[in-house]
């Protein structure tokens, strides 16, 4: 048995968190995955995984093994891709992360369009509102709604992106409609925890400077749909992507405040790592992404 095949096999275990369950996912046997892992084990004199019948973790050596190995996997896989592109034929696998966000909303449709489309290729989406790490934790990429940062990835915008101050029409009769950003200091609020300022929300001042507000109110919830929900109860003002928001405002449900001082300069992008050879399925996912989201706009 080749040492590649060994080192998949280290690598789906890892990826996984167990042989059981790597097993069930690729739909080998545990006894063969386990078998392969041994070798390699026994390849590199080397212990890289503590088993125990409860507990399952990396050694040290484990750790720095699957950093490496990760890498040298995904770049024979790239150059396998980049082979079979020059042949016409795109397939495999694309470890995708997404925010459930993404995935709840009505733009989540682009991944199903693109599967329906791209038969050869599965989409192994998986859905999470913190920023993973691409290389350590072996993504393709990831969909990220954000401001981006400086960082060492390839971000190729897919739309824009921005917020909406909204409240029930109840709770607006009840407190008043805010006029400025500190009035939310004392008007009941409901936080989604995914945002990074947390109860510290920012909006644009009167000149180039940004002010932050400390807000408080009866639910904190790591969902926007759960504090779109509480908003429309009249629990309070929230803010929400535009597109969970825009159904709600549109029906009277919501209503809409400060506009104008909502921060700018966010969007929707497709997010991945610097790479030698960038594999051919997913530059044909982030190609698919970008005229799925161009087409939404000018329609």
């Amino acid at each position: 048995m080749d040492t590649l095949t060994r080192m998949r096999a280290f690598i789906d275990v890892v990826e996984a968190e167990g042989f059981s369950a790597a097993a069930r996912k690729i739909g080998r046997s545990k006894a063969l995955l386990s078998k392969y892992v041994r070798e390699l084990e026994d390849e590199l004199g080397a212990l890289l995984l503590n088993r125990t019948t409860r507990q399952f973790s990396m050694t040290e050596a484990g750790h720095t093994y699957y950093r490496r190995a990760s890498e040298i996997v995904r770049e024979v896989d790239s150059l396998a891709d980049a082979v079979r592109e020059s042949s016409g034929d795109v397939r495999g696998r694309i470890k995708l992360s997404a925010p459930r966000t993404f995935a709840d909303a009505p733009i989540g449709q682009s991944l199903i369009d693109f599967a329906k489309q791209h038969p050869d290729i599965v989409l192994d989406i998986h859905l999470d509102d913190r920023f993973v790490d691409l290389v350590e934790e072996g993504f393709d990429l990831a969909v990220r709604i954000s401001r981006l940062e400086n960082s060492s990835l390839i971000a190729r915008r897919l739309a824009p992106f921005s917020v909406r101050l909204c409240a029930s029409p109840e709770l607006i009769v009840k407190h008043g409609k805010p006029t400025r950003a500190q009035d939310l200091a004392r008007i009941p609020c409901i936080v989604d925890t995914n945002g990074r300022g947390l109860n510290n929300w920012q909006f644009k001042g009167d000149g180039n400077d940004t002010v932050s507000v400390s807000v408080s109110g009866p639910i904190e919830v790591n969902s926007p749909m759960a504090a779109r929900a509480a908003a429309v109860s009249g629990l309070g003002f929230t803010i929400l992507p535009d597109f969970i928001a825009a159904p709600d405002l549109e029906s009277g449900r919501l209503v809409a405040a400060l506009d104008d001082r909502i921060l700018s300069g966010a969007g929707i992008f497709a997010v991945y790592p610097h790479r030698r050879y960038l594999p051919a399925k997913v530059r044909v996912f982030v190609d698919f992404l970008v005229q799925w989201f161009k087409t939404r706009e000018n329609a």
